[in-house]
């Protein structure tokens, strides 16, 4: 059976597409190919700087751009970028791509007080997804990507205490907590959005291990010689980003993609390859777990959860 790959993505004219973390890795290479094949692209970045040398390089290839800043780890960020998408769309996005993210960074907090981690990955993109499905529902087959990982099989999610201002914090495990949420968080969606009967189709993907520039932030952030090293390491044996964003691309565009499917490489232990549907542990698959993450989330946003 042939394999899927960019070419296989369909004519994407007529389509808003909004991802996060655009500024580089997997967030820029989705842009880039999906405004290639004609989409409308919104670049959400967190540096204006760095968001504009996106942007530039997406509009180069003759795409149809443009910038929105958006800081995930700070909720007033999020509420101006999802009414300024909403403004700018007329309420009106077929996708949303669910990109960005930290890695494994020492212990921090948002501007609302939150595990930075748990904030940014997962708090920050429920709260844009909510705010965004006025947007969403008006279109056919609208979709949400949440890209999780391979590490959400690390993660415990503790929701007594999901900031760790009581128990031992580790960059890892607060990681993998944060991934975790972000499937709780999909498959909650897809429930949620049949129960309702809205035509927003919420699925989730991961890269496998992709050579981006999150190992080499978190070697940054916490300046440790050792790190770096095994941050090299990993993007020694990483595949590239081309091949890494295909997943989210093949969630994003694919006929065949279904409603809460998780979609992810094919090849060994999911590290590499093509895109594929993909197994998730059995705490991803928690469906009492995904209900109390979405009430939770509700009351330390203070976003409406939609569908309610």
């Amino acid at each position: 059976m042939a394999k899927w790959t960019e070419a296989d993505i369909p004519d994407q004219h007529g389509r808003t597409v909004l991802v996060t973390g655009a500024n580089s890795g997997l967030g820029l290479r989705t842009a880039e190919v999906l405004g290639a094949k004609g989409a409308r692209v919104l670049l959400a970045c967190r540096s204006p700087e760095r968001g504009r040398r996106a942007l530039e390089r997406v509009l180069a290839s003759g795409a149809e751009a443009e910038l929105v800043p958006l800081d995930l780890a700070d909720l007033a960020s999020v509420r101006a970028a999802a009414a300024l998408v909403r403004e700018r769309t007329g309420d009106a996005l077929d996708v949303l791509v669910n990109n960005a993210g930290v890695m494994a960074v020492p212990l921090g907090r948002t501007a609302d007080g939150f595990e930075r981690q748990f904030g940014t990955n997962h708090l920050g993109h429920a709260a844009l997804t909510w705010l965004l499905m006025p947007a969403l529902r008006t279109r056919p087959g609208a979709r949400v990507v949440t890209v999780s990982s391979l590490a959400h099989a690390m993660g415990t999610l503790d929701l007594a205490d999901p900031d760790y201002e009581v128990r031992p914090y580790t960059a890892w495990g607060a990681y993998g907590q944060s991934k975790l949420a972000n499937l709780l968080f999909a498959r909650e969606l897809d429930r949620r959005t049949r129960t309702a009967g809205v035509d927003v189709t919420s699925v989730a993907a991961h890269p496998g291990i992709t050579a981006t520039e999150l190992s080499a932030n978190m070697a940054r952030a916490r300046r440790n010689r050792f790190v770096d090293v095994g941050a090299k390491i990993s993007d020694f044996f990483a595949q590239p980003v081309e091949k890494g964003a295909l997943p989210q691309l093949y969630a994003a565009t694919s006929p065949d993609v279904e409603r809460g499917g998780y979609y992810g490489p094919d090849g060994f232990r999911g590290t590499r390859g093509h895109p594929t549907r993909v197994g998730s542990t059995a705490a991803a698959r928690d469906d009492l777990a995904a209900g109390r993450l979405w009430a939770l989330t509700a009351e330390l946003t203070g976003v409406a959860p939609d569908p309610s």
